[in-house]
């Protein structure tokens, strides 16, 4: 400034820089209010230039796919698809070499193979990779006949299914059905077909709990023993055997003794082979035999004759 109190120097862009600041001097921003700018002037950007190329075409053609789908399911036709084709994952498995080629079953004996199978839930729409094994066993399990099992997987196309079964010891009649029972009495299977034809038969609400019972009269019966046809247990107390047609009707108590004496009789007087229907062994003095219907009337016809006349 001279004397005056004025600048010596004209205040022109000569002498300053750009904004008014002294030439060579540069404004610096704090770093957030850089950060802040950026994002701005980012944002201000044209909206096709901040968003990928056909992101708007991927976009509307996902959410047309999802909505498809969705009817798709809704409509039960995914249902049957499933049920006709398998599960899309299956499926995958499968085109890749992984479907369930090969089932190899141990430790069956009752069952069949395809019972085992369709227990499990394997067929040809399954995969080695997506079978459930626990949920096979767990399946397995609940059939009757099968005490344990494992089910394991073997890489690329194999299930291996080691069961134990249990063993039926006799069948059970009640209310007109027949049903397949363990030895201690529990229901193990249904009649369904031949293969339990030979087993013994106990009839009567509570026989299949007395099942080891019933066992012991027809091994006491000796020699009649493979005459027994069925077994019925009345009123809960006591047992009536079917040998050839012919009821045998035992004590409460003392049943196999019993039995001891029917072997007798027969073995001497042929008793079984007789026109009778029932042989009722409940008294221990005695043994009272009922007819059959044609030996009873004849009996009755031959009491009505009258006696012939004795010489004199």
């Amino acid at each position: 400034m001279d004397g005056g109190g004025r600048f010596s120097q004209s205040l022109n862009a000569s002498g300053l820089g750009s904004g008014g600041a002294p030439a060579g001097f540069r404004l610096r921003l704090p770093r957030f209010l850089r950060r802040f700018s950026a994002r701005r002037l980012r944002a201000a950007a044209p909206i096709e230039q901040r968003v990928p190329r056909l992101a708007g075409i991927a976009l509307v053609s996902g959410l047309s796919g999802v909505l498809a789908l969705a009817g798709f399911v809704a409509s039960g036709r995914y249902d049957a698809f499933v049920i006709e084709n398998g599960r899309p994952l299956d499926i995958a498995a499968r085109l890749a070499g992984f479907g369930v080629e090969r089932v190899t079953i141990t430790g069956i004996s009752r069952m069949y193979e395809r019972e085992v199978l369709s227990a499990a839930g394997i067929d040809w729409r399954s995969s080695v990779p997506f079978l459930d094994l626990e949920k096979a066993r767990e399946r397995l399990l609940a059939e009757p006949l099968i005490a344990s099992v494992s089910v394991r997987k073997l890489y690329p196309n194999e299930i291996v299914i080691n069961q134990v079964e249990r063993e039926p010891a006799a069948l059970w009649q009640r209310n007109g059905e027949i049903q397949v029972i363990a030895a201690d009495g529990t229901v193990i299977d249904e009649m369904r077909d031949e293969r339990y034809v030979n087993l013994p038969l106990v009839v009567g609400e509570g026989a299949n709990a007395r099942l080891t019972e019933y066992l012991g009269l027809i091994e006491a019966a000796g020699p009649l023993g493979s005459r027994i046809k069925a077994g019925t247990f009345v009123s809960g107390r006591r047992w009536t055997l079917k040998l050839d047609g012919v009821d045998i009707r035992l004590p409460e108590t003392g049943a196999a003794e019993a039995l001891t004496r029917l072997v007798r009789l027969e073995r001497d007087n042929r008793i079984l082979e007789k026109d009778i229907i029932a042989v009722d062994l409940r008294m221990a003095d005695r043994v009272v035999v009922r007819l059959t219907e044609e030996a009873a009337a004849a009996r009755a016809e031959s009491r009505k004759k009258p006696k012939k006349a004795q010489p004199t």
